[in-house]
């Protein structure tokens, strides 16, 4: 088992998008686009990632226009590749979502 700051392989991303649906694996990122439903309900959820990423010491690219908020996880400490890290914090968005 790979220790959290490893980068996963191409075939755990695999496994781990399985669970995580809505997110994709691109340019050795996890990606995931959400849409709500105006731009005070975007900030609202942006700022619940913030704080979630804060407790876990792991920071997200967030990037929001006005209602579509879209975050990309990559472990800086891992060479910008995704790691247990960057699942551990996908599953926890999706937890915010309530999904």
């Amino acid at each position: 088992m790979a220790m959290s700051r490893d980068p996963l392989s191409a075939e755990a991303i695999e496994l781990v998008l399985r669970d995580l649906s809505r997110w994709r694996f691109e340019n050795d990122r996890l990606c995931r686009r959400v849409v709500l439903g105006d731009f005070r309900e975007a900030v609202a959820f942006m700022v619940r990632v913030a704080f979630e990423a804060e407790q876990r010491n792991h920071h997200p690219e967030i990037t929001n226009v006005y209602n579509r908020v879209d975050i990309a996880l990559t472990t800086h400490d891992a060479g910008n590749k995704v790691t247990l890290w960057d699942v551990e914090l996908a599953g926890a968005i999706e937890q915010l979502l309530g999904k």
